[in-house]
C-alpha cells in the first residue's frame, strides 16, 4: 500500500560493463529461445546476465506461482552481486505480487529495475511507495532478444549514467507536438490499460506534479478512448504538467475510418493547457527502444515543430 507522505527520490547506483544483471519473470510465461537471444544481446553489451532455473516454471500462463515470481524478485534485490534487475518480458501477472512483496526490502537494497507492459504495475509502486527510480525501457526477451531493439544512447545516459538524458525529436521523426507549451515535472507512468487497472485499488496510480507518459499496444481505437475518459473521470489529469503519448503501436482506427487516434486522444487531453507530444518510441515499440528515467524530474518542450525531452538530472548515483 502506499504511504501517506510522498517519499524522497531513491536514485539506484548505475550499471558497467562487467556487471550482473538478475533476470526475472515477474508475470507471464516466455519463449525459451526469446529469452536465450536476448541473454546474448546483453553478454555482446558486455554484461553477464544472472537468473535461477525456477524462471522457467509455468503457472497456466504465468511464469511460475505468484509466490516464486516475489521471491525470484525480492532474492535479485537482496543479492549484493546484482547490480541491475531486469524483467524478461510483461504479458501478465505483475498484480498477483504487489501484497506479496516487501517494500522495505526494495527499498533497503535500490538497484536498477527495467522493464515497462505489464511492469508498469511494479514500477509505479516502486516509486509511489518507495521513491525509487525506475527505468522504462528494454527487456531481455522483447528487446535484447531482436536486432536493433535497444536505443543505445538512452541506455548509456540513463542506465550507464554517461549523462543526463537529452532526447531532441526533429519535424520529420515519428515524434510531433499536438499542443505546444513547456512544462518541467517528475516523469511518471507506462502501459494505459496497467495504469487504469490500479484505480480503485490500494495501489492507485499517484499522478499530481508529473510529465505523464502514456502508451499502449494493440489497443482499438474506443477502447483507447475509454481509458484515457476513465483517468479523466477519476481526476487523475488534473495536476498533471504534460503528457508524452508513446508509439501507441498497433492502436490506429482500422483502414477505412474517417478520424485518426491523435483526434480522439485530443479530445480527451486537448482542454488541459498543457503540452501534449506524441510518438516516443519507449515500451512497445516497432524499433529501438528508448530507455525512460521514471521519477526523475525531466522538462518537456513542444513547439509545434519539435519536440524535446530533457532530463534536469541523473537518474543515478554516480559513485561507486
Amino acid at each position: 500500500m502506499l504511504p501517506t507522505e510522498k517519499p524522497s527520490l531513491v536514485k539506484p547506483q548505475p550499471l558497467r560493463p562487467g556487471d550482473r544483471v538478475g533476470i526475472i519473470a515477474p508475470a507471464s510465461s516466455f519463449s525459451r529461445e526469446r529469452f536465450d537471444a536476448g541473454c546474448a544481446g546483453l553478454r555482446q553489451m558486455g554484461y553477464e546476465p544472472v537468473f535461477d532455473d525456477s524462471i522457467f516454471d509455468r503457472d497456466l500462463y504465468f511464469a511460475g506461482t505468484a509466490e516464486r515470481r516475489a521471491h525470484e524478485l525480492e532474492h535479485m534485490f537482496i543479492r549484493d552481486d546484482i547490480k541491475a534487475v531486469m524483467c524478461v518480458r510483461g504479458g501478465y501477472g505483475s498484480n498477483y505480487l504487489l501484497s506479496k512483496l516487501d517494500i522495505k526490502t526494495i527499498t533497503a537494497h535500490p538497484k536498477l529495475f527495467i522493464g515497462y507492459s505489464d511492469l508498469t504495475t511494479l514500477m509505479t509502486w516502486f516509486g509511489d511507495a518507495a521513491g525509487l527510480v525506475t527505468l522504462h525501457g528494454p527487456m531481455a526477451a522483447a528487446d535484447f532478444g531482436r536486432p536493433d531493439g535497444v536505443h543505445l544512447e538512452s541506455w548509456r545516459a540513463v542506465v550507464e549514467g554517461s549523462g543526463n538524458l537529452r532526447l531532441d525529436f526533429a519535424p520529420d521523426s515519428q515524434v510531433e507536438s499536438l499542443a505546444n507549451g513547456s512544462a518541467e515535472g517528475r516523469l511518471y507512468g507506462g502501459c494505459l490499460s496497467i495504469l487504469v487497472a490500479s484505480l480503485g485499488t490500494p495501489w492507485e496510480i499517484q499522478t499530481d506534479g508529473t510529465i505523464f507518459f502514456i502508451e499502449d499496444i494493440g489497443a482499438k481505437a474506443y477502447q483507447i478512448d475509454r481509458m484515457l475518459m476513465q483517468l479523466k473521470l477519476a481526476g487523475k489529469f488534473a495536476g498533471v504538467r504534460g503528457i508524452i503519448f508513446g508509439e501507441m503501436l498497433d492502436c490506429a482506427p482500422p483502414p477505412g475510418q474517417c478520424y485518426t487516434l491523435k483526434e480522439i486522444v485530443m479530445r480527451v487531453v486537448g482542454g488541459f493547457n498543457i503540452p501534449v507530444a506524441y510518438g516516443l518510441p519507449s515500451g512497445h515499440v516497432a524499433g529501438q527502444n528508448i530507455t525512460l528515467p521514471m521519477g526523475v524530474n525531466v522538462k518537456l518542450e513542444a513547439d509545434g515543430s519539435a519536440v524535446r525531452v530533457t532530463a534536469l538530472e541523473s537518474a543515478t548515483e554516480l559513485t561507486r
